[in-house]
C-alpha cells in the first residue's frame, strides 16, 4: 500500500520505485552504446573538423578553432554535393515507382505467397553490398543485352550505360530497393481492405479511391521507405566508384579520398558534418511538407 505522508499526500510505495529504477537500469546498456559508439564518436569527429595543420610536421595536425575548413570544404567540393543530391532523389524517386506497385501487389494480391515474396525481396541483401555492386557491372556493361538493347532503340546519348550516371543511378536505385518496398509494404497491409471496398460502394473510380483512401493511408510508409532510400543513397560512395566516371563522384567519394589517399582529416570531417547537416535539414522540411511530423 501507499504511505500517507503527514501532509496528506500519497508517497510512492517501494514496489513502484523499484519498478522506476528498473527501467532506468534496464536503459543503461543501450544508453551507454549510444555514447560509445555514437555521443564519443561524433565529437571526436566535430573537434577534428576545426583543426589546424601544425606548423612543424607536415600531414599533422593541431587542435584549433578552424571554422574556416567547412568553408573550404564546401567551396570545393559543392559540385558533389549537388550530384549526391540529384542521384539519390532520381533513385528515391525510382524506387519508389517500381516499389509502390510491387508493395501494393504482395499486400493485396499475394495470399498465401506473401511470405515467399517478401523473401525474394529481401534475398539480394543476403549478399555483400560490394559483390552486387561489381555485378551490376556486367550487367551494365558494353556488351550487355539491356545496352546492346537500348542502342538499337536509340535511347543512349554516348551507346554506353557503365561508367555514366545513369549507371550509378541504377545501381543506386537496385540496392536501396529493399529499404522501400518493406515500409510500403507494412502500411499498405495494415489497411483495412473494406475502406477500399467502401470507396467502389459509393461509385467513385479505381483511381479515385486509391488517391483518396490507399495513398492517404499509406503515406507513412512513404515517408518512411523515400526516407531509408534517400540518406543512405546521399551518402553512397561505392556505386559511383564502380558504376560511375571520374565526372560522376558523389560526396561519399570526397570524404573518402580526404580520409584515406590525402589524409586531410579536417577537411573530411567538416564534409561529413555539412552532408549530416543538409541531409537533417532536408528530412525534416520534407516530413513537414508531408504532413507526417508524428514520425519525427
Amino acid at each position: 500500500m501507499a504511505a500517507v505522508l503527514p501532509s496528506g499526500g500519497v508517497s510512492a510505495t517501494p514496489v513502484a520505485q523499484r519498478r522506476s529504477r528498473t527501467g532506468y537500469f534496464l536503459l543503461l546498456p543501450g544508453m551507454a552504446w549510444l555514447g560509445i559508439f555514437f555521443a564519443i564518436p561524433f565529437i571526436t569527429l566535430f573537434v577534428t573538423s576545426l583543426q589546424a595543420p601544425s606548423p612543424d610536421a607536415a600531414g599533422q595536425f593541431v587542435p584549433a578553432f578552424q571554422v574556416s575548413n567547412y568553408a573550404e570544404a564546401f567551396l570545393n567540393y559543392w559540385p558533389q554535393f549537388v550530384r549526391s543530391l540529384v542521384y539519390a532523389g532520381l533513385a528515391t524517386i525510382f524506387a519508389l515507382l517500381i516499389g509502390y506497385p510491387l508493395a501494393y501487389f504482395i499486400a493485396f494480391r499475394g495470399g498465401k505467397w506473401r511470405g515467399l515474396l517478401l523473401v525474394l525481396v529481401v534475398a539480394p541483401t543476403f549478399a555483400s553490398f560490394l559483390l552486387r555492386t561489381y555485378a551490376w557491372q556486367t550487367i551494365l556493361s558494353d556488351n550487355s543485352p539491356i545496352t546492346q538493347f537500348l542502342n538499337f532503340l536509340h535511347l543512349l546519348p554516348d551507346e554506353r550505360i557503365l561508367n555514366t550516371g545513369i549507371a550509378v543511378v541504377a545501381g543506386l536505385t537496385y540496392n536501396f530497393l529493399p529499404f522501400m518496398i518493406l515500409p510500403l509494404y507494412a502500411a499498405l497491409e495494415k489497411i483495412d481492405p473494406r475502406l477500399i471496398e467502401a470507396g467502389s460502394d459509393l461509385y467513385a473510380s479505381p483511381v479515385t479511391t486509391f488517391r483518396k483512401v490507399t495513398w492517404p493511408l499509406s503515406l507513412p510508409g512513404v515517408v518512411a521507405g523515400t526516407l531509408l532510400t534517400f540518406i543512405p543513397a546521399m551518402g553512397d560512395y561505392i556505386n559511383a566508384q564502380l558504376l560511375g566516371s571520374t565526372g560522376d563522384r558523389m560526396i561519399g567519394n570526397a570524404i573518402q579520398v580526404n580520409f584515406i589517399q590525402f589524409r586531410d582529416y579536417p577537411i573530411a570531417s567538416a564534409l561529413s558534418f555539412i552532408l549530416m547537416a543538409a541531409i537533417l535539414v532536408l528530412v525534416f522540411s520534407y516530413i513537414r511538407r508531408a504532413g507526417t511530423e508524428d514520425l519525427v
